[in-house]
């Protein structure tokens, strides 16, 4: 390998490494700063809650993320409790949560800590391991 292409590799992994860790810190940003409101106007706490951001016209919230959803509700049952909230009809609430974009969805233990939020599509699977860590 010649000198210049092991520089641009390196530069390629840099990048690809940078942007992991800052999509990782704003995950911890947008965590940190959910988890200074008062949640319980929004959901009764004393059980593990998926609080789900969508719009009605995201479609990738209606045909992926929405059948993901009723996948885990089948599967958890009465363990959890989802709450589906309009972030064009409720844009105060999604700008406290720290949304910008939809379907964002929140994984919140017992106590109404927030403990995980994915921005963008998750998948029943890992929505399901992020449950796992807090039932």
């Amino acid at each position: 390998m010649s000198t210049d292409l092991l520089i641009r590799f390196a530069i390629v992994i840099l990048l690809i490494l940078a942007g992991y860790v800052g999509f990782q810190l704003i995950n911890q940003i947008t965590l940190a700063r959910a988890g200074h409101k008062k949640n319980s106007h929004l959901f009764p706490l004393g059980k593990p809650t998926l609080l789900y951001f969508t719009t009605p016209t995201c479609a990738p919230c209606k045909t992926v993320q929405r059948p993901a959803i009723n996948l885990i509700r089948e599967n958890l049952g009465e363990k959890i409790q989802v709450i589906e909230i309009d972030a064009s009809a409720q844009p105060k609430i999604a700008s406290l949560w720290g949304v910008l974009s939809v379907p964002t969805t929140f994984i919140i233990d017992q106590q109404g800590k927030p403990r995980h939020v994915n921005h963008g599509i998750a998948s029943s699977h890992k929505l399901q391991r992020q449950f796992a860590e807090i039932l």
